[in-house]
C-alpha cells in the first residue's frame, strides 16, 4: 500500500489509493503491482500533528506529582512490591506485559495470599467494514500475525508517564538469536489523581459530624505498543483494596482511504466509510482484545461461579411489595456453562475456591467486572469470524492447559480457524474444583468521527477483578494512608 508523504509527516491521511505493491520478502523482489487510480490523493492540509503547528488558547499552569520522600514500591530484577502487593512482572514479544504470581498479603491472617498466576492478552483482532479491493482482507490479529509486544514502543519522561516512574527494559531474540535490548518499555508509578478509595459523614449522631476519607493510591504497570497506525496504551493496576484493574486505551492514527467525495451528501448509501475531510474516508472498524486470566484463588483448585440477578413476584401477602430480586448461584460443571454473552441477563462472574471459607462459611473469591460490552456483528461463516471466533461470547472459561495460550491460534497468520479458543472449548472437560483460565474479551466498536482526524484522542476500557469474600472484611479500613504534601492554598479541616 502506497502513501505520499510531501507536505505532512502523517502518511496514514494520504494513501494512493488503488496502488497496491506485492513483494517476495524471501527474494526482495516486487512480483505484483496494481495501479487502479481513481480517486484523487487527500491534500495535507491539517493533517499535520508534529506539534509543528500554531497552537491557540490559554496555556495551563504547570503541574506535577510530587514525592518528597521517593517510590513506596520497590523493584528487584522482575519482582515488584508495592504496599501489600507483590508480582512478577515480564515481557513477551507476542502478549507485551505479562504479571505473573500475583500475591496479596492478609493482614489478619498475617500471610500472602494466592490472587493470579498469569494475566496478558492473548490476542487483538481489528477487522475493517470495507469490502473494496485493496481493504476487503484487512482483519488483522496485532498479537498473533505482528507481535504486541514486538511493537512496543520507549516510554518518555514526563509524556508517556508522571515523573515519579521507574523504567524498565526488555529483551527479544533478534533473528541472528542474539538478544536485543528494548529500553524502557514499562513504565510503574503510584497514580493519584485525588480520587478517592472511600468516604463517608455520619451526620446523624446529635453534636457530632464524623468523617471519614481515604485517597486512592494505586500501582500502575504501563506499556504502550504503536502497531502501524493505532498505539495501545496498557495499563496493569494494583489497588490495596485487593483489586486487579486492566485498562487499554486506545489512540494514534486512522486508517482512511481516498475518495473523489468533498461533502456527506454526495456519499451514496453502500459507500463504506465516513468522510472526515475532503476526498478522506474512513471504515467503521472493531478492536477486539482478549485476556488469557489464569486465576488461582488461594490455590489452582477454583470453581467458576455465575450469580443471577432473578426477579421474584410477591404472590401471596407476606409483604405489600409486589416483587423483589434475589440471588441464585450457578457453579459450572461443564463447557455449556462457561460461555457467557453478557448484556442478556444481569449477572455476576466469579472464580472461587470450593475448599476455602471466611469464618461465617462464604467460599473466597474473586469476581471479574466487565467494561464495555460488545458483541461481533459479522457472520459465524465469514472467514474473518471463523478466524476470531473467540469473540462470539465475552467471557470463556477453560481448564488450564500450557499449550491454550493464544486465543487466535499458535500460528494465528496461517490458521483456518481450527486451533482457537472457540475449539478448544468443544471438548467436553470438567471445569468445577479445577486449575482453571478465565478470558475475557474487551471490544471496542469504533464508527469514525471528524474528531479523530488527523489523530485520535484516547478511547479507554478495561476490566476490573475485585475480592468476593477474600477477606473477612474491608481489607483497607486499618491501612495507613499516605502523608501529605502541603500546599499553599490546601489545607486539611478539623473534624470532630
Amino acid at each position: 500500500m502506497c502513501s505520499y508523504l510531501d507536505g505532512t509527516v502523517n502518511l496514514y491521511m494520504r494513501p494512493e489509493e488503488g496502488v497496491t505493491v506485492a513483494v517476495d520478502l524471501d527474494e526482495m523482489r516486487i512480483v505484483g503491482f496494481v495501479d487502479r487510480v481513481t480517486v484523487p490523493v487527500p491534500k495535507p492540509n491539517g493533517t499535520d500533528y508534529s506539534g509543528l503547528q500554531k497552537r491557540v488558547g490559554p496555556a495551563l499552569k504547570r503541574i506535577g506529582l510530587v514525592q518528597p520522600d521517593g517510590p513506596s514500591f520497590a523493584v528487584d530484577g522482575h519482582m515488584i512490591r508495592w504496599a501489600n502487593w507483590e508480582f512478577h512482572l515480564s515481557f513477551d514479544v507476542r502478549a507485551g506485559p505479562i504479571i505473573s504470581l500475583s500475591l496479596i498479603y492478609d493482614a489478619e491472617q498475617q500471610e500472602f495470599r494466592q490472587v493470579m498466576y498469569r494475566g496478558f492478552i492473548s490476542e487483538l483482532f481489528v477487522p475493517y467494514m470495507d469490502l473494496t479491493e485493496e481493504w476487503y482482507y484487512r482483519t488483522f490479529f496485532d498479537a498473533g500475525e505482528y507481535g504486541f509486544g514486538l511493537y512496543a514502543v520507549q516510554l518518555e519522561p514526563l509524556r508517556d508517564c508522571p515523573e515519579n516512574a521507574a523504567f524498565m527494559d526488555a529483551y527479544i531474540a533478534g533473528q541472528d538469536r542474539k538478544p536485543i535490548k528494548m529500553s524502557n518499555v514499562f513504565r510503574v508509578f503510584e497514580r493519584y489523581a485525588g480520587d478517592i478509595r472511600w468516604h463517608h459523614t455520619e451526620l446523624g449522631i446529635p453534636g457530632k459530624v464524623i468523617r471519614e476519607v481515604r485517597p486512592e493510591v494505586n500501582l500502575v504497570v504501563r506499556m504502550v505498543s504503536t502497531v502501524g497506525n493505532y498505539d495501545y496504551i496498557v495499563d496493569w493496576e494494583f489497588k490495596q483494596s485487593g483489586s486487579i484493574k486492566a485498562t487499554v486505551g486506545l489512540t494514534g492514527l486512522l486508517e482512511v482511504r481516498g475518495s473523489n467525495y468533498t461533502h456527506n451528501d454526495q456519499i451514496a448509501d453502500e459507500e463504506y466509510g465516513v468522510l472526515l475531510a475532503e476526498n478522506t474516508l474512513s471504515a467503521p472498524h472493531d478492536h477486539f482484545l482478549i485476556f488469557h486470566l489464569d486465576l488461582d484463588i488461594d490455590s489452582d483448585s477454583n470453581s467458576f461461579v455465575k450469580f443471577v440477578f432473578r426477579q421474584t413476584p410477591v404472590t401471596d401477602r407476606r409483604s405489600p411489595r409486589k416483587s423483589y430480586w434475589s440471588v441464585v448461584s450457578e457453579t459450572a460443571k461443564t463447557k455449556s456453562d462457561t460461555k457467557i454473552k453478557l448484556g442478556s441477563e444481569q449477572v455476576e462472574l466469579l472464580v472461587v475456591n470450593p475448599g476455602k471459607k471466611t469464618k461465617v462459611g462464604n467460599r473466597v473469591g474473586y469476581r471479574l467486572i466487565p467494561g464495555s460490552i460488545t458483541q461481533p456483528l459479522l457472520s459465524d461463516d465469514d472467514y474473518a469470524q471463523i478466524r476470531r471466533a473467540f469473540t462470539k461470547y465475552n467471557v470463556w472459561v477453560t481448564p488450564y492447559n500450557t499449550s491454550e495460550k493464544w486465543a487466535g491460534g499458535l500460528y494465528t497468520d496461517q490458521s483456518n480457524g481450527e486451533d482457537t479458543l472457540a475449539t478448544w472449548t468443544q471438548r467436553n472437560r470438567a471445569m468445577e474444583n479445577k486449575d482453571i483460565v478465565l478470558w475475557y474479551t474487551l471490544g471496542f466498536p469504533h464508527a469514525p468521527y471528524q474528531e479523530d482526524f488527523p489523530l485520535m484522542l484516547t478511547l479507554s476500557s478495561g476490566f476490573e477483578l475485585r475480592p468476593a469474600n477474600f477477606f473477612e472484611s474491608n481489607p483497607v479500613l486499618r491501612v495507613i494512608p499516605p502523608g501529605v504534601v502541603e500546599w499553599p492554598n490546601c489545607s486539611i479541616p478539623s473534624v470532630i
